[in-house]
């Protein structure tokens, strides 16, 4: 039977899906600032001129790879809500673990983020800090649920998830560096874990001033 030939939005949505993954492999050995729009469309094999359909610019391009890697930053939370047991120990070492299997699963993503979040275009760097600003925001919401933290005003949430998610961002770089299912990533992984349990000992016994 003979396939039925793709619609225009259909090849539209390929070519810039296309764009994206070539821009992603090419920021492996480049920032995103070095990347060129002739580069870009060479290696998907389009014409400069049709990249424009699809994007206004590099950091337009730029954007839309943030968006989706902090899909995948965002996915870690989402998994770690659905762990169960709302026991400290219990989320920190499964968040450990997602973090782990999220960056070998999408270690193209992550590592972009870890070189454009300090080096890419202004635009790019103001869209990685919104977005794990929204990550704090999710995560002092589900710590609030936890048992303790009623004595913790909203405030004083925001910090500790501003802690826990610096901690998981810093992590999250050096295990894109790192071989997987090394011995270096159980090395990573088991610092975080430890680093993770004495931040939150000492804030289960904390208590907000009025």
């Amino acid at each position: 039977m003979t396939e039925a030939p793709a619609s225009r939005a259909e090849q539209k949505e390929r070519t810039r899906r296309a764009i994206l993954d070539a821009a992603l492999g090419l920021c492996d050995d480049a920032p995103l600032a070095a990347l060129s729009l002739r580069q870009v469309a060479k290696q998907v094999g389009i014409v400069p001129t049709a990249f424009y359909r699809h994007f206004a610019s590099i950091e337009d391009l730029g954007l839309a790879l943030v968006q989706e890697s902090l899909v995948s930053l965002r996915a870690v939370l989402r998994d770690v809500r659905q762990g169960g047991a709302p026991e400290y120990r219990t989320i920190i070492d499964r968040s450990v673990a997602v973090l782990v299997e999220h960056v070998r699963a999408q270690r193209a993503h992550f590592a972009f983020i870890a070189r454009e979040r300090m080096a890419g275009p202004a635009g790019v760097r103001q869209a990685i800090a919104d977005g794990i600003v929204l990550f704090e925001a999710e995560l002092a919401a589900d710590l609030a649920r936890l048992p303790g933290t009623s004595a913790w005003s909203s405030a004083d949430l925001r910090i500790v998830s501003n802690l826990i998610v610096s901690a998981m961002v810093t992590t999250a770089e050096e295990l894109v560096a790192i071989e997987p299912g090394s011995s270096e990533e159980e090395r990573v992984a088991h610092y975080a874990r430890t680093q993770l349990r004495m931040l939150l000992v000492g804030a289960t016994h904390w208590r907000s001033r009025p």
